[in-house]
């Protein structure tokens, strides 16, 4: 009896020791937004959105409706850069996310994928995303700034910056059990409305 207790100690300690490695290669590594485009936004690529770098609700036919529905279908493809400077291989079984524009949340997700980043290699993760942002854009606030933002895109004093957040939560294996991060990673990137056109 008192064998098989030890050696369930000795196997709890041996994978708490593994599930630490794990969480301190992936708190080394180096995460950044590399890009995002195939913006589209109540079925509209976004740049077409915009005549002579202005917002034209007739270019959006599709939008009037959208917000009466409540579903306002905003997809995009957002390029995702991991750095590993670690000894070993930095390996993610999935992870959930969560993108945030001044704080708001615009979208959420998971990427169920096994994502491998060798030592000293930069991996690039692209992230789907698809979202009602309804509730994003029904704020009237959220809306105009969204709609300066955009506007902003000529050179001059007329460029915007927002700040965007993205919330990342890996899992990885541990033997044959799941365990999630303790907490989300969080990335930041200052997005210039000249990057859109």
């Amino acid at each position: 009896m008192r064998k098989y207790i030890l050696i369930g100690i000795l196997a709890f300690m041996a994978s708490s020791c593994g599930v630490s490695r794990k969480i301190d290669i992936l708190e080394k590594c180096n995460y950044s937004i590399k890009s995002a485009d195939s913006v589209y936004l109540a079925g509209k690529d976004i740049s077409r959105l915009f005549k002579n770098k202005k917002f034209e609700l007739n270019n959006v036919p599709g939008l009037a409706l959208a917000l009466f529905r409540k579903n306002i279908p905003l997809s995009a493809n957002v390029k995702i850069s991991i750095t590993n400077p670690n000894q070993k291989t930095a390996v993610i079984n999935q992870f959930d996310y969560i993108i945030l524009i001044k704080g708001q949340e615009l979208a959420a997700g998971s990427v169920d994928r096994k994502i491998s980043v060798e030592s000293g290699a930069t991996g690039i993760v692209p992230v789907q995303i698809n979202s009602n942002i309804y509730s994003f854009l029904s704020n009237g606030k959220t809306m105009e700034e969204l709609i300066a933002f955009i506007g902003g895109a000529e050179s001059g004093p007329g460029e915007k910056k927002s700040l965007v957040t993205l919330k990342i939560r890996p899992s990885f294996m541990v033997g044959n059990k799941s365990i999630k991060y303790p907490g989300y990673i969080s990335i930041e990137k200052e997005l210039s409305s000249k990057m859109l056109f």
